[in-house]
């Protein structure tokens, strides 16, 4: 059995880029050569020597046509490569396992934004992609939901499989290497440290954490890590792209998000795992499997809920609190060694027997006719 891979790029990255590259990984690590197929690939990432390398060039095109035009030359390459099986972790249309991260039309929902002619496109890409699939892999009950309610997804096909971290790379240190981490990131000793990892500001929730902020007496800095951040308020502090993002959580005292929709959020899972709890809204898709004890929740989209409960997180910390005596943060296995298990599982399952429909691609539209 081959199998695929799919991912817009192979690069030091977050979310489904980095996942992607843990699947790669582990997928190696089991004795397969998986082909991978992305826009660009770095070639300097040790996972790009474990894989069948396959460029699929966009760069000629404007950015809003080249999800379509990398599904369409996804369907030639994958018969090129001789693929049994392709996991897809983006939106095209030849995936065999189509791993949903998030869906636009939940995005749209949860947003508010108003849907827009390329919207359409995205959402047309998107049933494409979860009619023709033999499963389709939800990161959370989120997921799910929106795949049965928001695409009429028969529920048999949905397994819900959360995604994995790497447990080698983001673990907790003592307090001095802790302490020489927030040094070299200018972290003071008296200084409450949010860290906020983002490379899409807004999206993340920014400027509902700035408000929150703005007025708190306690002495709390924002440090912003990934794109730079223009932020005028003294207590917002951009602290550059940091590939260690892991030593990033070890110095900080919390991770803060504040998305207006987080599917999963791994964020959440990798701050846990190296000893800081989070502030996270009770909507992020992974707050149901971090423990009690390592969260700090708050009502989505409300400044006063997100000031108190920075004021409450404060205040336990400052109170001596130490989540990493209350036991395991993570209620869930997030090993790459057990996901990409019951990935393989699944990956068999579809190889030697489930066969997909010649109406499939045509299933979606024929369910808005009647």
């Amino acid at each position: 059995m081959k199998l695929g891979v799919s991912c817009n790029v192979m690069k030091h990255s977050g979310g489904m880029e980095r996942y992607a590259r843990d699947l790669a990984r582990g997928i190696a690590e089991r004795g397969f050569r998986p082909a991978y197929f992305a826009r660009k690939l770095d070639h300097a990432l040790p996972e790009y020597a474990m894989v069948e390398p396959h460029r699929i060039n966009v760069s000629f095109l404007p950015g809003k046509l080249r999800d379509a035009w990398f599904s369409w030359r996804l369907r030639s390459a994958k018969r090129v490569a001789d693929v049994d099986v392709m996991i897809g972790c983006n939106r095209v249309d030849s995936s065999d396992i189509a791993v949903c991260g998030g869906t636009h039309r939940g995005f749209l929902r949860a947003t508010g934004r108003r849907l827009k002619l390329t919207d359409r496109w995205q959402i047309a890409l998107e049933e494409r992609l979860y009619a023709n699939a033999a499963i389709i892999l939800a990161h959370s009950p989120l997921m799910r939901d929106e795949l049965i309610e928001l695409y009429g997804i028969d529920e048999a096909r949905v397994r819900i499989l959360r995604p994995p971290v790497d447990t080698a790379r983001f673990t907790p240190v003592d307090a001095a290497a802790r302490a020489a981490l927030r040094k070299r990131l200018g972290f003071q000793d008296n200084e409450c440290v949010l860290l906020f990892p983002s490379s899409s500001h807004v999206r993340k929730g920014l400027p509902l954490i700035e408000a929150a902020v703005r007025d708190l007496k306690e002495p709390v800095v924002v440090a912003v890590a990934g794109r730079p951040v223009a932020s005028l308020l003294p207590n917002v502090r951009y602290i550059g792209f940091q590939r260690e993002i892991e030593d990033c959580y070890r110095a900080a005292d919390f991770t803060i998000l504040a998305s207006a929709y987080e599917p999963f959020g791994l964020v959440g899972i990798e701050s846990v795992m190296c000893g800081t709890p989070v502030i996270m809204p009770s909507t992020m898709g992974c707050c149901d499997v971090i423990a009690a004890h390592a969260k700090h929740v708050f009502e989505r989209g409300d400044v006063r809920s997100l000031r108190e409960t920075i004021r409450r997180a404060i205040a336990s910390r400052l109170g001596g609190e130490n989540p990493n005596e209350n036991g395991q943060a993570v209620l869930y296995d997030a090993s790459v060694a057990g996901h990409v298990d019951s990935l393989l599982s699944l990956a068999s399952q579809v190889h030697t027997g489930w066969s997909i429909s010649p109406l499939a691609p045509y299933a979606a539209p024929l369910r808005r006719l009647v």
